[in-house]
């Protein structure tokens, strides 16, 4: 959390040295126009700024640009505001109009196109009578000190009366799924320039956040200490996975977990301390510090997924956990049960992103307030056995290298990771340190974990006996590899 001495340090650094943010993958931005609502457009991909080709384009792709920019709906997409350079990323958009995100459209391929750069595209958005909103200084797209475009400036949000109905309307604004949290405090650092809003009050179902309750446009006695954030969840999850919401920090908060397509609360009902170990254990934060019943954390929404929990606390995920089954309950959400989870200042806490199952995905480390990749130089079946092991899984099935479950976003926190198996953290195996690397995110590292119970072994036999196949050399299928067994013991 933000203080106001840390705010200094932070002001002074930046005084003496260049202080230097890294763009989201698939950040859009509007180049060469007049103002911020019209230019170029232009993508963040592969660590390069890029163009997109004007062939096809139309209003729907404009549309979710402008979106994606928090300027709400597009005005003009047959617009042109000069040749860029460098690469022309897309080519044939074809936006629906609905996407949150312009690398979520059709298109011909990264980088795959047939134009020059007469053909770059352009938009111009509308001008909103509310207020254009963007998220600044997160570590991934979907969180970030919140500010607002007013009167021809981007300026940050008091945290006075600062909220979950505020955060809603923000995450509803820029496309994102429901507020995981609303951080206070210059969590994600003080802005610079004019604080535009204060006392913020929403209802909670605003579309924008320009249509909430303040006391006026740069009417103020805050400092930049007390500049708002948010974290938004993404739009959808992977199937038993498990997120905190309406907490003040990611590691407390109400449970939900992600089944048969959508998000669902968990009820109180015989909900306890073994419960909340799995819940912390999954979100690769450790222990467990407490269980807040009778929602504590504010009343979820939609449906209520599981009741009558009972895990005997070394599950790997809670829908292993014996339960009423899915759906099944007697429940109404002022029984929506949440944790708060034990973090160890200093101490990097781990999970697994973007797999088809909890057990497996990207691995990310928690590190000094923020989430970010492994790189995969030297990367192998060791460390990812710690790894494993540290989210409470028997072992490692296979380590996964080059990006294999996606690219991240954010910072590479850790390279050249050399364990030597007896490790109980990831963050304890020798590496460059923390922050030091060569790579970039498509060299991110990842996992397939199991337990002993998980594993199905195929076995051959091989130079068998050709009366009856009954003898030969046995080999085992490894991590897609064939290889034989030694005869010790």
């Amino acid at each position: 959390m933000w203080t106001i001495l840390h705010a200094c340090i932070w002001i002074l650094l930046c005084a003496i040295s260049t202080c230097v943010y890294t763009q989201d993958t698939g950040t859009v931005r509007l180049v060469n126009g007049p103002d911020e609502l019209s230019g170029r457009v232009e993508i963040f991909i592969n660590n390069t700024w890029s163009t997109v080709c004007d062939d096809e384009w139309d209003i729907n792709d404009a549309h979710v640009v402008c979106r994606q920019l928090g300027h709400g709906t597009a005005k003009q997409a047959d617009a042109h505001f000069g040749q860029g350079s460098g690469p022309i990323a897309f080519d044939d958009v074809d936006c629906v109009g609905d996407e949150s995100f312009l690398e979520s459209c059709s298109h011909a391929g990264l980088f795959n196109h047939d134009c020059v750069h007469d053909e770059d595209a352009g938009v111009v958005c509308n001008s909103n009578a509310y207020a254009s909103v963007r998220l600044v200084e997160g570590q991934s797209r979907y969180e970030g000190r919140v500010e607002v475009y007013y009167q021809g400036q981007w300026g940050s949000i008091c945290d006075d009366d600062w909220g979950m109905e505020e955060a809603e309307v923000v995450c509803r604004q820029l496309g994102f799924g429901p507020a995981l949290s609303a951080t206070t405090d210059a969590y994600f650092g003080p802005g610079t320039g004019d604080i535009l809003l204060d006392d913020v009050g929403c209802a909670g179902d605003e579309d924008e956040l320009g249509a909430c309750y303040h006391v006026g446009w740069g009417v103020t006695d805050c400092g930049h200490s007390e500049d708002a954030g948010v974290i938004c969840n993404r739009t959808s999850g992977n199937e038993g996975e498990i997120r905190l919401v309406g907490g003040s920090s990611p590691f407390e908060g109400r449970i939900e977990i992600y089944h048969d397509g959508e998000w669902g609360t968990v009820c109180d009902d015989q909900f306890d301390i073994d419960d909340a170990t799995v819940v912390c254990t999954q979100l690769g934060f450790g222990s467990v510090s407490s269980v807040k019943t009778g929602g504590h954390f504010g009343n979820g929404n939609g449906v209520i997924l599981l009741d009558e929990i009972a895990c005997v606390g070394t599950e790997t995920n809670l829908s292993s956990c014996p339960n009423a089954g899915w759906g099944n309950h007697d429940c109404s959400h002022s029984e929506d049960v949440g944790v708060v989870c034990n973090v160890t200042p200093g101490v990097a806490t781990i999970r697994l992103v973007d797999g088809e199952h909890p057990s497996e995905g990207r691995v990310e480390i928690f590190h000094d307030g923020h989430w970010g990749t492994i790189c995969d130089d030297s990367w192998d079946m060791v460390d990812a056995n710690v790894a494993c092991q540290q989210l409470g899984y028997h072992r490692a099935v296979a380590a996964k290298s080059a990006a294999y479950f996606g690219q991240g976003t954010g910072n590479i926190l850790l390279d050249d990771i050399e364990c030597t198996g007896d490790e109980t953290s990831i963050q304890t195996c020798q590496s460059k340190g923390w922050g030091v690397h060569d790579c970039g995110h498509s060299e991110d590292a990842g996992v397939v974990c199991g337990n002993y119970s998980d594993l199905e072994i195929e076995v051959r036999l091989v130079d068998k006996d050709t009366i009856g196949n009954i003898m030969g050399r046995v080999e085992v299928l490894y991590d897609g590899v064939w290889g034989t067994v030694c005869d010790d013991r």
